[in-house]
């Protein structure tokens, strides 16, 4: 690991501020990510800043549904009595991804800004387009079995974010609250804030530099309140999901009012899919609606050699998951 100073911010601007003048500068905390990207040198920070301090908390009702505060802990916000009740995917995606002992120190917004586990990425011996423009993806032709088939490009297929949590945020409309070093905050849609490889991979979200994640916010639904996260992966612990489904249905004497689907595991960033929604909207809530719904969200899979079984497992992920929040 190269050797770097350590900060501790008092204040946002103080901590926008020092990531504005020194561009190699990093925010942390929990570190659980950027820690092990440091260590294997795939990282290189002159300097960490500490957020912890910042006062980016609080899990509160909002006049049109639910606000998280960048700085709490995965574990607190999994099992708040508000998120388990009024948004029971997000807590569902929460307490299925890494450990325990992780979600205790991982916060919100670290958890949003992950890293790809892609093994080409991961391994400096390889050349790699996220990490070296320019460089290649080996990944092309090469062991692709845990990567992506929605949204892939000629210099990429990584699923850029590998986690789980903004996967139940893309389906359920959550938008993020950046605030940069003038103090100035934006919302973004959680479906933009991610980027599609296309040819800069190495651009992975919209955040600029020095910008700060703030509070994520997620409005109250009826499909919101009826949702859940199904997560197929290779084992039943600490491990990334293979493929996955974050759903929501508004059901009203059997058909579907209103419906949310996101895909995880499977795309090159969260992948919101309207073209499923467009299928259950309206129609009775039913086998053969949900299968009809998979077989549009993955109509545009571009699957390699090593992944090509993700078509057919998203697709029954997908229809688990709707068939479990139908009841």
């Amino acid at each position: 690991m190269n050797n770097f100073s350590y900060t501790q911010a008092s204040s946002a601007k103080e901590a926008t501020g020092l990531r504005k003048d020194q561009p190699q500068a990093a925010y942390i905390a929990g570190g659980t990510t950027l820690l092990d990207l440091m260590k294997a040198n795939l990282a290189v920070h002159s300097q960490l800043v500490d957020i912890n301090m910042l006062p980016f908390k609080g899990i509160e009702p909002t006049a049109d549904g639910l606000r998280i505060g960048a700085m709490e802990r995965m574990s607190d916000v999994g099992d708040h009595p508000l998120v388990l009740q009024q948004y029971p995917a997000v807590s569902e995606a929460l307490l299925l991804a890494a450990s325990p002992q992780l979600r205790n120190m991982a916060s919100i917004g670290g958890c949003l800004l992950q890293r790809t586990r892609c093994g080409y990425f991961r391994d400096a011996a390889f050349p790699c387009n996220k990490r070296l423009p320019g460089s290649g993806c080996p990944a092309l032709e090469g062991d692709n079995h845990n990567l992506a088939i929605l949204g892939t490009s000629d210099s990429c297929i990584a699923t850029a974010y590998p986690g789980d949590l903004a996967v139940a945020l893309a389906a359920l409309d959550a938008v993020v609250t950046l605030e940069n070093a003038k103090g100035k905050q934006r919302r973004v849609a959680i479906t933009e804030f991610y980027l599609l490889p296309g040819k800069t991979p190495q651009q992975e979200t919209l955040l600029e530099p020095g910008e700060l994640i703030v509070a994520v916010t997620i409005p109250a639904a009826a499909h919101a309140r009826r949702s859940t996260y199904l997560k197929v992966r290779e084992r039943a612990s600490y491990a990334y999901a293979l493929a996955s489904a974050a759903v929501g249905l508004d059901v009203q004497g059997g058909t579907i009012r209103s419906a949310r689907v996101a895909l995880g595991g499977v795309g090159t960033k969260p992948w919101r899919s309207p073209e499923a929604e467009k299928v259950l909207t309206g129609a009775p809530a039913t086998e053969a609606t949900f299968r009809a719904a998979a077989a549009a969200a993955l109509r545009g899979a571009q699957p390699r050699k090593g992944n090509a079984f993700k078509v057919e497992l998203a697709q029954n992920t997908l229809v688990q998951a709707l068939l479990k929040v139908a009841g």
